[in-house]
């Protein structure tokens, strides 16, 4: 279908613009919204006798939004949801959660200005633009965590989903075994690690550390055979 655009349309093109789209785009979208007129002959006229008011119109909403964006740009919202200690959230941060959030604190967004793909699904920090006007956006920082204290370590750039995965019974062991090995020698520190688990090569250090006491016993034993013969 071939549409006339009464205002900027995403990479369509520009206010006055005639457009093929798809059926159900201009039907369910463009048209209901008055974002688009249908590009008949009448329309086209239509179009140009209301061309100056659209853009009279166009621009005191621009300017309204550049406003707007200026006390929204930048702005960081922390979201507090329940995750695995993978990351994983146990549900998702929605446009429309985001819109509300936003409204809550002030700013009036509908879930139709939140840019977003997809639904969030995992802890982490996401940058997510806000369609004031059509050619006005912005940037939000949606902070998503499991606490306020997990948002802040975020926000400082730790990675969270890391640090989880470390019980605190592994830092407790890892930070004794280095402060032990710190009384020994680098050599000796070094043989003490190959000797902490048999499973990963402690019984090879085992028979190594045996090779000469037997090599020994077994000299010590020709000595002796030597000297019953030579009597």
């Amino acid at each position: 279908m071939e549409v006339i655009l009464l205002e900027r349309i995403g990479r369509l093109g520009q206010m006055g613009d005639t457009v093929r789209v798809k059926d159900g785009y201009a039907r369910n979208f463009l048209l209901p919204n008055g974002k688009a007129l249908r590009a008949t002959k009448e329309n086209k006229t239509r179009f140009e006798a209301m061309r100056a008011e659209l853009e009279t119109k166009n621009l005191a909403a621009k300017g309204e939004a550049g406003q707007f964006a200026t006390k929204l740009d930048g702005k960081t919202l922390v979201v507090v949801r329940q995750a695995s200690e993978t990351g994983q959230l146990f549900g998702s941060v929605s446009p429309r959660d985001i819109a509300g959030m936003l409204t809550a604190d002030g700013a009036e967004v509908s879930r139709s200005q939140v840019v977003l793909n997809a639904p969030i699904k995992s802890i982490g920090q996401y940058k997510v633009p806000i369609a004031l006007h059509p050619e006005v956006e912005v940037i939000v920082t949606i902070n998503v965590a499991r606490s306020a204290e997990e948002a802040e370590r975020l926000a400082r750039g730790e990675d969270i989903t890391v640090r989880r995965e470390q019980t605190e019974e592994d830092v407790v062991a890892e930070a004794t075994e280095k402060a032990a090995e710190a009384l020994f020698d680098p050599e000796v520190a070094e043989k003490r690690r190959g000797k902490v688990d048999e499973h990963d090569g402690g019984a090879e250090v085992a028979a190594a550390d045996a090779e000469p006491k037997r090599a020994k016993a077994k000299g010590k034993k020709k000595a002796k055979e030597k000297d019953a013969e030579t009597e």
